[in-house]
């Protein structure tokens, strides 16, 4: 009897011990990805991936945007990045950057850095991509401060120059040594947007400096070239003795460039704001006397530099301004 109770036992010992060894192997046995079958697969570190960036400019029609671009691509190469650009039809088209940025935020994008066409119109879908998470940059064209705060957003970010002073030296060089009455004109970018603005003051301010200059249109051709052809037309049509005329950027000035030529004009002084290689060229013909170089690339890297920064935590700049030149006939030499 007692030979039998002992293979009994003996039995059950082994079959005990041949379920323990089946139950560790089972636990410790791992899957092909290396990590453990006895963790839920939502606790394993998650491959770790680029930011994605979104740089939303106004248009290419304008080659001052496609430097930005350029610059940016550069900090994308630097950085390890993931850029995408977007950019609207043409410098009014608000509507259509409002529509870019609304899905961006569907992309999950992690920062934007944005040139707006409008600086208050975009605010509102810029109110809800923060509200997303993600990092607002702004470039080239500020966003209203106070509409900022009356949708309860903190200061956002911005890289550009000092318009008003920039437009103000260009000015100021072409008229200083003016000494008889002249007429002069200036033809304005896109009105609500605030480096418009202050490249009017800033020339306006120039002109008035000068006791004997008389300032007599003022006219917006909202950034485009051919609408400055025709603004061009109306002022010399109702002003014929103007001699100065400022464009508020480069567009413009080959617009009104183009009438004076058509038109057989002669001795008049035309000022542009952004160093366009068609600008440069125009200086060199005598068609133009003077523009600024706003270095459009360095924007455009700053901004994506800025971006993620803020994206690793890190305290960025409430502004940064970028030097500008002024670029004349001597500096081309």
């Amino acid at each position: 009897m007692m030979g039998i109770y002992e293979e009994i036992m003996n039995f059950v010992r082994s079959f005990w011990i041949c379920l323990l060894y089946i139950f560790l192997c089972g636990c410790g046995h791992s899957d092909s990805s290396g990590s453990s079958s006895t963790f839920p697969s939502s606790l394993a570190p998650e491959p770790s991936s680029k930011y994605k960036v979104a740089l939303v400019l106004k248009t290419f029609s304008n080659p001052f945007f496609v430097d930005i671009e350029k610059g940016a691509r550069r900090a994308e190469q630097e950085l390890g990045i993931e850029l995408i650009v977007k950019t609207a039809g043409q410098e009014t088209a608000i509507e259509q950057q409002i529509q870019i940025v609304q899905g961006l935020i569907e992309q999950k994008v992690n920062a934007i850095v944005i040139a707006p066409g409008d600086s208050r119109r975009l605010i509102p879908v810029l109110k809800e991509a923060d509200k997303a998470g993600i990092a607002i940059i702004n470039i080239d064209n500020q966003l209203d401060p106070h509409v900022l705060h009356n949708y309860g957003m903190n200061a956002v970010p911005f890289i550009s120059v000092d318009n008003e002073r920039a437009s103000f030296a260009a000015v100021k060089s072409v008229i200083e040594k003016i000494d008889k009455p002249t007429q002069v004109a200036i033809i304005e970018g896109l009105p609500g947007a605030e480096n418009a603005r202050m490249r009017m003051i800033g020339a306006v301010r120039a002109f008035n400096s000068n006791p004997v200059i008389q300032i007599v249109a003022k006219e917006t051709a909202h950034w485009k070239i051919d609408e400055a052809h025709k603004v061009a037309k109306h002022i010399f049509e109702k002003y014929p003795a103007v001699q100065v005329i400022f464009c508020a950027n480069d567009m413009m000035a080959l617009g009104a460039i183009k009438y004076i030529s058509d038109s057989g004009r002669k001795n008049v002084q035309v000022i542009g704001y952004d160093a366009l290689d068609d600008a440069k060229a125009a200086i060199r013909a005598g068609q133009m006397r003077m523009t600024v170089d706003q270095q459009s690339a360095v924007q455009g890297y700053q901004g994506v530099v800025l971006a993620v920064r803020a994206l690793k935590g890190e305290k960025v700049p409430s502004m940064l301004t970028v030097e500008t030149h002024l670029v004349s006939v001597d500096t081309l030499k």
